[in-house]
């Protein structure tokens, strides 16, 4: 094909960006409809900074229109997860909750890259009987309500986690309530597990898995060797399920059985999160004999339900990264959440004596020390999910060798965009090839031995 003929083959998708100008603006940032089932709300202070974001994203919607049939699709995606660092400084500006709720509203709305690209195949890997295109997922907090799991998916996660999700919507503790530390990479929140209840996300996440079920029976590419690619119940990736408890609840058993009950048929994997610092007496469910009646009846309530031949979906603990070495003895499941303790290096941070909890990058070290000791506790038999301070391949691969199997960004993603996903997943497959690995498997615990 030649130039003449590319640039006139652009000229429709072009001319169709153009006349519809005027509404995409309506459509992120007004209106309350979304891919699969609604929308996010979008902030009530949304401004004049939230209009420069959307003028900056049509434009480069609009440039990326006319450039797309001048090169391969490979060249034209990782251009427009490049160009998604244009954006960041518009986030940066706004408030950090304001910021969330747009990424999360554009994310539902397909306003985010998507990508094309092949992981890298050192990077796959089989967990619980389902298959991981790459080791690197989003943490549970970004998309409390399984808003956009599509399109979060879509930018090349490995797996999603949504949630913590819990069986009454309650609106978590007053705002402000997430507070960037900027110099160090972290954030402080007390959210509180402001969540839009089991019945809300149970609504989206069926809508979702209706429409990808519909869409796999009416595809004619659809082939019986379709069971060995990657993916699970969200389809080309692998879909988590975090299980919060109400606030006012008193009976915090019977909000993981309500949870598991309602949203286990669309999970991957399930989570019973006991860590966030925010909910008082949560915490207090990381004890011995808390814990294993907890888990216990959680087991239970999965157990007798009915599953097809994929059987139940695995259930995983998290737990908080300073914990007692005790505490550890008692656990084994996923490996951190946010500390309600303050390293060093954000100890003269003014906003660092802010009650809630840190993420970030220095959480690292801590987390990835309790990491450690947990796969030598679990002696190497469960899957362990390390989080806690990943910004890189590099820092993904310490916690690979610390003894995870999976690991989880927020902060990072919160701070650098889309354009971290595919430099993380390139990043680590450097690792991996560099000492001589040549899968993800063989690298997990290294530094354990």
């Amino acid at each position: 094909m030649g130039m003449t003929q590319r640039i006139r083959s652009s000229l429709p998708l072009f001319r169709r960006l153009t006349s519809q100008k005027s509404n995409l603006q309506t459509t992120l940032f007004s209106s309350h409809r979304s891919f699969a089932t609604s929308s996010a709300p979008l902030p009530k202070n949304y401004n004049l900074k939230g209009r420069l974001l959307t003028g900056a994203t049509i434009g480069l919607i609009i440039a990326g229109g006319a450039y797309v049939s001048t090169v391969d699709e490979a060249t034209f995606c990782g251009w427009l997860f490049s160009a998604t660092k244009l954006v960041n400084p518009f986030f940066a500006l706004l408030d950090p909750e304001v910021a969330h709720r747009l990424a999360v509203s554009a994310a539902a709305r397909g306003w985010v890259p998507r990508e094309k690209r092949p992981d890298p195949s050192i990077l796959g890997l089989e967990v619980w009987g389902r298959k991981f295109s790459n080791p690197i997922g989003l943490a549970a907090g970004f998309d409390k309500n399984a808003e956009a799991v599509d399109g979060l998916l879509g930018l090349g996660y490995g797996f999603v986690e949504v949630g913590s999700v819990t069986p009454v919507p309650q609106d978590g503790n007053p705002k402000p309530r997430i507070f960037r530390l900027r110099e160090e990479l972290a954030i402080i929140n007390r959210c509180g597990f402001n969540s839009e209840g089991i019945q809300a996300v149970a609504k989206r996440l069926g809508a979702q898995h209706g429409k990808r079920k519909l869409d796999e029976t009416s595809s004619t590419s659809s082939t019986a060797n379709d069971g060995g690619k990657p993916g699970g119940k969200a389809g080309p990736g692998i879909l988590g399920v975090n299980l919060g408890k109400n606030k006012t609840s008193e009976d915090a058993a019977n909000d993981y059985v309500q949870g598991v009950h309602t949203l286990s048929q669309y999970a991957d994997y399930l989570v019973i999160n006991v860590s966030s610092p925010n909910t008082p007496g949560l915490r207090q469910l990381q004890g011995r004999k808390q814990l294993k009646d907890l888990v216990k009846k959680v087991q239970a309530a999965r157990d007798e339900m009915q599953w097809g031949d994929e059987g139940p979906p695995p259930l995983l603990v998290k737990i908080a990264p300073d914990l007692s070495k005790q505490d550890l003895e008692d656990i084994a499941a996923i490996i951190s959440n946010t500390t309600i303790s303050r390293p060093d290096s954000v100890g003269q941070n003014a906003l660092s004596q802010e009650v809630g909890g840190l993420s970030g990058k220095p959480l690292f070290n801590m987390s990835t020390s309790v990491l450690k000791e947990m796969y030598i506790l679990t002696r190497g038999k469960i899957p362990l999910i390390g989080c806690g301070g990943i910004g890189s391949g590099e820092e993904a691969y310490k916690k690979i060798r610390a003894g995870a199997t999976l690991v989880q960004l927020y902060t990072a993603f919160a701070y650098g965009g889309p354009a971290l996903i595919p430099r993380i997943k390139a990043e680590l497959a450097e690792c991996l090839e560099r000492d001589g690995y040549k899968s993800v498997n063989e690298a997990v615990g290294a530094d354990c031995i």
